[in-house]
């Protein structure tokens, strides 16, 4: 790589960066002029890949950051012409929030299939993209089951769901604490879904518990969020449900 992409490699990551933080610390009106700014910087640099790139956390940072679900995946759809047929970390992270996205707008089978379609992706990505566990340009292998874990749960896909969240927490490494924390929360949400309303409740009390005060941001509070919703309305007036909403606003 020559200084200039390296340069363009490093403004990338560092403006990335920025964005994701700020949705995740719940300053959404900042976090969508960032993404207004990265919108514009990646379409000046006239490199698809960049485009495509920061796109997609925007996609997925959708999913998170209280927008309509359907104005995520029209998002999503605007960016689809972009793809080539290379497979890249950015590719992944734009079909893995268009899945997250549909799934949130209740469009479960395109969900489904678009995780399929991030599966054929990844298989395909270098060695190099698959073992980067921290960067933005990585994809390994943990993130896929994510997804995984997230679709299938809201499809009612239990059983998938509970294989893709086994996976997901068997690799993710040690320094991703509140990304594992997400996916137990999926697991509560799985417990709700089936019928186990008691120990999906138990299950992200103790999540939130377990992990540490100053990794609670919104996105964490988001996944919370939605372990709520699962909970039928009859059953809304268990103590267990007025504890995990108490735990979601402290």
């Amino acid at each position: 790589m020559d200084a200039f992409g390296k340069l363009l490699r490093q403004h990338r990551e560092n403006a990335g960066l920025s964005q994701r933080q700020l949705g995740a610390s719940g300053q959404i009106v900042l976090g969508r002029r960032w993404w207004q700014t990265a919108h514009r910087i990646a379409d000046q640099s006239e490199d698809s890949d960049t485009r495509v790139l920061v796109r997609a956390w925007d996609v997925v940072n959708g999913c998170y950051d209280g927008r309509a679900p359907l104005a995520v995946v029209a998002l999503s759809d605007d960016v689809l012409p972009l793809l080539g047929r290379q497979a890249t970390s950015a590719v992944c992270g734009l079909l893995a929030g268009r899945a997250q996205a549909l799934s949130l707008a209740g469009r479960h089978a395109e969900a489904v299939a678009t995780v399929r379609q991030l599966v054929d992706v990844a298989q395909r990505l270098p060695a190099a993209v698959l073992t980067d566990v921290e960067s933005l340009w990585g994809w390994p292998e943990h993130r896929i089951h994510h997804t995984e874990s997230w679709v299938h749960t809201h499809a009612g896909r239990l059983g998938d769901a509970e294989v893709a969240q086994e996976l997901a927490l068997g690799l993710y490494p040690a320094s991703q604490t509140r990304l594992r924390a997400q996916v137990q929360l999926h697991q509560a949400a799985r417990l709700i879904r089936g019928g186990h309303i008691p120990d999906g409740l138990r299950c992200a009390a103790d999540t939130l518990d377990a992990l540490p005060a100053h990794l609670h941001n919104h996105s964490l509070r988001s996944v919370a969020a939605q372990v709520a919703d699962a909970v039928p309305t009859v059953e809304r007036s268990r103590p267990a449900f007025t504890d995990l909403a108490d735990r979601m606003r402290t």
